[in-house]
């Protein structure tokens, strides 16, 4: 029997927790060296294996009712908010679309605000957001969504250098965190919806001279360019807009890859590779050692860019190392990391219609029926998931105490069509109409999954997917923060809500823990907006506020905020809709062929700020059913030319298409 309060007094609170941790940890192979280096608020995910668990236990199950806001600070800033805080030395260091922040970590002062402008016109598909930096040496390190690296000054906010890496005017953006890896920044770009070619570039930290260049899409000389027919891969897709991880004892980069170009599979028949791909690479050179295709010519938009959790796994009595990924496709996949191996693919979300399952022997996914049909024939098809996934962008977390893997889960379909795809700048480049299709039940789980079989310990309803990621800890504790504004504390081993805390907006990030001063905090940025806000036109989301902030907590000893009893998190998560008025659907008069042209173009080209089929949340932009029918002018000037954060799209729609779109827009 240890006696722990002779150690804390020796030797701090944090060996303390590590010890405690590696005692009770018996279920799975990773040592304490491994758990000390990836348990670090300094790095996005808490660690380059991207496990967003924390050995912080001074707030647990027992305690964390008495968990109080001790400071909030405003971003002054509508747009949504998905970014990783991370801390070092005292500061934490934030970043929205357009700035980067240094913050005193235990008071919430501004120590320096770094603003980033960018033209209005850069073409961003899925949210105008930016997901944190990276920090080397005394350098703070993002991208901006225009397309350009910049480091600055950890001290005061001083651009050190800025590096362009990608051209807004060709459909590229940038919003992910670097990774810092082997010396070597490393970043991707977004754009798979416009038609671009994507890939991965490599950094000199210090000088931001560029190292080199990894192409996602291969040209027909390359290695896998036999994939593509034609020129399609010119404009092939393949972005890489979320995080990778980093083993540095094999010294590879993990870095998934994203959806192909259109999103109509009829024109670029093959594998399609590397689309849809977990890749690994040398960080030094770029060079690839090895890739999985997770989803070859992908219809769906499922990506591959979910993030690589790295891990430890007992499999048939065999230690391996291994890499996770909860694929918007709907299964959990488990390799093996050092030669890309697949030991595992199941089902982690209920309902799957695309494909009957995963052959483990050839990796392939062994296609539904209506899929076949809906490639080789053009059929429209309801298919399960939907372009949300089973899981879309928001970090699981892998606690190594429980064994679990803690996922934020969707439940939706869509109705697909395909058509043919016109290639045209600055307008989706997909080749498909659809629309949403809802469960009468839950449209979101929080689950806590067994990463061996995908199936669930147990699993959190919500009305409302929640989407920004979620934190574990060695107090038995899992955080994740609601679209509808809650931050929740979960028992890690039963799923009951111990905890919660209604911020001022929606929550679309990731929750982080770190010390100081012997206080455990736990920090989360708060901000709707991102993809699904105005994208799915879920009318739950219709009374919550945009609104930029960071919200920090600790324990108090007052009892004041105590919901410590044990709540069902379905009594809690499902009764957000009872506050909703549900507007009640009425008959439409048919649409003309002008207007039905305009319908398709307006989902083309409006639906991710003004939702599918005009069908918005109302949150966060304008909602175009209430446009005034006699108000043209204003409609057509606003497009043309732009008007507040809208941008104009004079040059990219001629007049006859935006005639389309206005019979659209005021059609009953």
């Amino acid at each position: 029997m240890f006696k722990f309060s002779m150690f804390k007094n020796r030797c701090g609170l944090l060996v303390v927790l590590l010890i405690c941790f590696f005692v009770n940890n018996t279920l799975y192979a990773q040592t304490l060296e491994d758990v000390t280096k990836n348990s670090d608020p300094s790095q996005y995910g808490l660690g380059h294996n991207l496990n967003r668990f924390s050995v912080l236990e001074q707030v647990n199950r027992n305690n964390v009712g008495n968990l109080v806001p001790v400071w909030n600070f405003s971003l002054g800033d509508n747009r949504g908010q998905e970014a990783n805080p991370l801390m070092r030395n005292g500061k934490l260091f934030i970043t929205s679309h357009n700035a980067t922040y240094a913050i005193d970590a235990r008071t919430g002062h501004q120590i320096w605000k770094a603003k980033h402008e960018y033209p209005k016109e850069t073409l961003v598909c899925c949210g105008i957001v930016n997901r944190g930096a990276a920090l080397y040496k005394n350098l703070v390190i993002r991208v901006t969504m225009d397309g350009f690296v910049v480091a600055l000054d950890a001290l005061n906010g001083k651009q050190v250098w800025k590096a362009k890496a990608a051209k807004p005017e060709d459909g590229y953006s940038m919003t992910l965190a670097p990774l810092i890896a082997n010396d070597v920044v490393i970043t991707g770009v977004s754009g798979g919806e416009f038609g671009v070619r994507g890939y991965i570039d490599g950094w000199e930290p210090n000088t931001g001279n560029h190292l080199w260049r990894f192409y996602t899409i291969p040209s027909p000389n390359e290695p896998g360019g036999d994939t593509w027919p034609g020129d399609t891969w010119k404009r092939g897709g393949g972005p890489t807009w979320l995080t990778g991880s980093y083993d540095p004892e094999l010294d590879i980069v993990y870095w998934g890859v994203g959806n192909p170009s259109p999103w109509n599979p009829s024109v670029r028949k093959g594998d399609n590779l590397y689309t849809n791909s977990m890749l690994a690479l040398k960080p030094k050179t770029g060079r690839l050692v090895w890739h999985y295709q997770f989803t070859p010519n992908d219809a769906f938009d499922y990506d591959g860019v979910n993030e690589p959790v790295l891990t430890e796994l007992d499999i048939d009595g065999k230690t391996h190392k291994v890499l996770m990924q909860a694929n918007r496709n709907g299964f959990f996949y488990v390799l093996d990391r050092v030669n890309g191996k697949l030991l595992k693919a199941n089902p982690f979300v209920s309902k799957i219609t695309w494909a009957n399952g995963i052959d483990l022997k050839t990796g392939r996914p062994i296609l539904s029926e209506r899929t076949k049909n809906l490639k080789e024939k053009g059929d429209s098809a309801e298919i399960w998931p939907s372009a949300f996934g089973g899981k879309n962008w928001a970090g699981m977390s892998f606690s190594p105490k429980t064994g679990l893997a803690y996922v934020n889960t969707f439940n939706r379909g869509w109705k697909y069509t395909p058509f043919k795809p016109e290639f045209k700048p600055g307008v989706f480049y997909i080749g498909m109409d659809f629309e949403w299709l809802k469960t009468d039940g839950p449209t979101g789980y929080l689950k806590a999954i067994d990463p061996l079989t995908g199936k669930s310990k147990w699993e959190v309803p919500s009305s409302v997917p929640m989407n920004g990621g979620v934190l574990s800890t060695a107090g038995n504790l899992v955080f994740s923060g609601s679209q509808t504004g809650e931050l929740y504390a979960f028992d890690s081993q039963s799923g009951d809500v111990l905890w919660y805390f209604k911020t001022g907006s929606g929550i679309i990030a990731p929750p982080t823990t770190y010390i100081l001063d012997g206080v455990q905090y736990i920090a989360v940025m708060s901000g709707l907006g991102g993809a699904y806000a105005p994208f799915s036109g879920d009318k739950n989301l219709k009374e919550i506020n945009p609104g930029g902030s960071l919200w920090v907590f600790a324990l108090t000893s007052t009892n004041a905020h105590n919901t410590s009893k044990s709540i069902k998190g379905e009594s809690i998560l499902l009764k957000q809709i009872d506050t909703v008025q549900v507007v009640k659907k009425t008959k439409r008069s048919p649409l003309s062929a002008s207007a039905k042209k305009g319908r398709i173009l307006f989902n083309h080209t409006c639906s991710h700020c003004h939702g599918i089929n005009r069908v918005t949340s109302g949150s966060t932009t304008y909602d175009l059913r209430t446009f005034p029918k006699s108000d043209k002018n204003r409609f057509i000037n606003s497009v043309l030319n732009g008007k507040g954060l809208m941008p104009a799209w004079n040059g990219k729609l001629d007049n006859e298409e935006v005639e389309q779109l206005f019979s659209y827009v005021i059609s009953d």
